[in-house]
């Protein structure tokens, strides 16, 4: 009896026991059923992506916190949501590792221990990830010890070695919800060793057609799984492939009607549309939104009908609950203290170096940047410390954000990443004059073709910013009066115009070789050196050894063929409706004289 009593006892412990561990991991383990036989039932799936580091929702370059994004942001919606759908799905489809001093710096330098993001994902519950082509970013060793440590399946069905074997050990994760078996598969876009190659490891794996290692996936799944689900680290359309759609969401559809819903990512832009009735959604980046797709099952888990929305969360507080994750509250703070100079004891220690002047002139126009349509020391620093380091004849770089800059007085590390926020490393590559000119042509594209009465220079939307690079060690025009291709004049190398089969060595960083060199065939040569470290580095240890640093400019291009129409009082009072905000800035389109009594019509109301 007593026997009996004790083994009741233990039994009763146990069951105990499990029912607590199950409530504890019941983010992502079998709920208890909220279904109701005869009723239709919602599954609701949440996806997240391109979450770049940004766990706090802060930007570290300016110390601010931001009002809009973060994965801080993310969770308390998340949390929310399962107050009312406990069962919910939670997706990501990538690039999270990277993207913030906190993450670039300070985490992925030290893989082994427990990676701030992951931390976090670990604490939401997600479900699973797909690889992103940033998390290549530091090698395949690397990644694979950074995400060795999260509680779900990291997905990657079309990155496998020579054996067939997933870089991650997973291409198809099963979540049963609700008495409903949902197959969630992911893939990357295939082009990551456009960007790259040459990482410890990047080479050794076949990246393969996203559509057709889809298509495998679903041919392995058990006849019982009721929904397919695609986590797409690429955008809806082909990036680099257009004839076979090898990195393209949509093409995933068209070869693999059994889909129920495709998450696309990438591209940092919100996708919220439906192809044959399948759902696509897509998030911007830093977690300034999260999408939501809600799939109404009958009995037998046949889908009714469906919705999708994407949520922005600019007006959502933070969770206090992820910023005081142990390894997120320590690298934060070291982070802020990295980039401000102060330590923990609250002593500002020395600075990076020392400025006489800011590098960037003041906008004539609010939101045009002065920085786009003349040279500027900015430019001009970065390029000659690449110029240095490759010993390149001519270097090629970008002002990555339109109001980087430098200012007067003390440097710190967040100045550094404001002029220069990727974790670049630099190439030098040989090209024909030739291959340069149609290069710097390429660049040129960015801006739109000049009007006739047009009061400013704008800018293409199609050619971000980010993809503009200027050119130092050649003198050049850009001619705006001439449409995209047609506007790089008069080049000129060590004095006399350059010839096009002359050979010139050319310092460029790893993405723009890849990405656009290569990618779009500009150039034949292959990368002939690679630095040792990142651009970024090479500003730090510029400032260190020549402090302080006087701006300096040398003017070696400039646009023409343009009449701005600089002495009309028409524009002149344009100009200062825009400054004032009675009229929005005119970055993608050019305002004209011709418009100037709709403008002025349009600022007084």
């Amino acid at each position: 009896m007593k026997k009996h009593n004790i083994l009741l006892a233990v039994l009763l412990i146990c069951a105990t026991l499990f029912t607590t561990m199950s409530c504890a991991t019941s983010q992502k383990s079998e709920m208890v059923s909220n279904r109701v036989p005869g009723e239709p039932f919602e599954l609701v799936i949440l996806g997240t992506s391109d979450m770049h580091g940004n766990i706090w929702g802060f930007s570290y370059e300016d110390s601010k916190e931001s009002t809009n994004n973060g994965m801080s942001r993310l969770y308390t919606f998340i949390k929310n949501e399962r107050e009312t759908h406990p069962g919910l799905i939670l997706l990501d489809a990538g690039d999270d590792i990277q993207g913030t001093i906190m993450t670039d710096d300070l985490a992925n330098k030290n893989p082994d221990e427990l990676h701030p993001v992951i931390a976090a994902m670990n604490f939401m519950g997600y479900d699973a990830m797909t690889l992103g082509n940033h998390e290549f970013n530091w090698g395949i060793p690397t990644m694979k010890k950074i995400l060795s440590k999260a509680e779900f399946p990291v997905l990657a069905a079309n990155v496998k070695n020579s054996k067939g074997k997933y870089v991650t050990g997973a291409g198809t994760t099963i979540i049963n919800r609700d008495g409903v078996k949902v197959a969630v598969i992911g893939v990357v876009t295939p082009d990551v060793p456009i960007w790259d190659g040459g990482k410890e490891e990047i080479e050794d794996y076949i990246y393969e057609n996203a559509a057709y290692a889809v298509k495998d996936e679903i041919a392995k799944l058990d006849k019982d799984v009721d929904i397919i689900i695609v986590s797409a680290h690429m955008g809806t359309y082909a990036e680099f492939d257009e004839e076979n759609g090898s990195d393209s969401g949509l093409k995933i559809l068209e070869v693999n009607p059994e889909v129920d819903v495709l998450q696309v990512a990438h591209n940092h832009s919100i996708v919220k549309e439906d192809y044959n009735g399948v759902p696509i959604v897509a998030t911007r980046n830093s977690g300034r939104d999260i999408a939501k797709v809600v799939l109404t099952l009958d009995d037998e888990n046949n889908i009714i009908s469906s919705s999708y929305d994407v949520i922005d969360m600019k007006d959502t507080e933070p969770s206090e609950e992820i910023r005081e994750i142990p390894v997120v509250k320590e690298l934060h703070e070291k982070a802020v203290s990295y980039v401000s100079g102060v330590g923990e004891d609250g002593e500002k220690g020395p600075a990076l170096g020392t400025t006489t002047a800011k590098f960037q002139p003041e906008n004539e126009i609010k939101g045009l940047p002065e920085g786009k349509l003349r040279d500027t020391a900015v430019m001009d620093l970065i390029n000659m410390i690449q110029l240095e380091a490759s010993g390149a004849d001519v270097s090629a770089a970008a002002l990555f954000k339109d109001t980087s800059d430098l200012p007067e007085g003390d440097i710190n590390y967040g100045n550094i990443f404001d002029i220069y926020k990727f974790d670049n490393t630099l190439y030098r590559v040989s090209m024909t004059g030739k291959e340069l000119k149609g290069y710097m042509e390429w660049a040129a594209a960015c801006y739109n073709q000049w009007t006739e009465g047009d009061i400013n220079i704008s800018f293409d939307p199609d050619h971000p910013g980010y993809l503009y690079d200027m050119f130092a060690g050649v003198d050049y025009e850009i001619d705006l009066s001439q449409p995209a291709g047609s506007r790089i004049k008069n080049v000129m190398f060590n004095g006399k115009p350059l010839e096009d089969d002359q050979i010139v060595k050319v310092a460029v960083n790893n993405y723009r070789y890849s990405s656009a060199i290569k990618a779009q065939g500009l150039a034949a040569g292959k990368k002939e050196w690679e630095s040792s470290s990142s651009i970024r580095d090479m500003i730090v240890a510029y400032f260190a050894s020549n402090s302080p640093v006087e701006p300096t400019v040398d003017n070696n291009w400039k646009i023409v063929g343009v009449d701005l129409n600089l002495d009309d009082p028409r524009r002149a009072e344009l100009v200062e409706l825009i400054n004032a905000g009675k009229l929005e800035t005119p970055y993608a389109k050019s305002y004209n004289l011709k418009d100037y009594d709709e403008l002025i019509k349009k600022a007084g109301n």
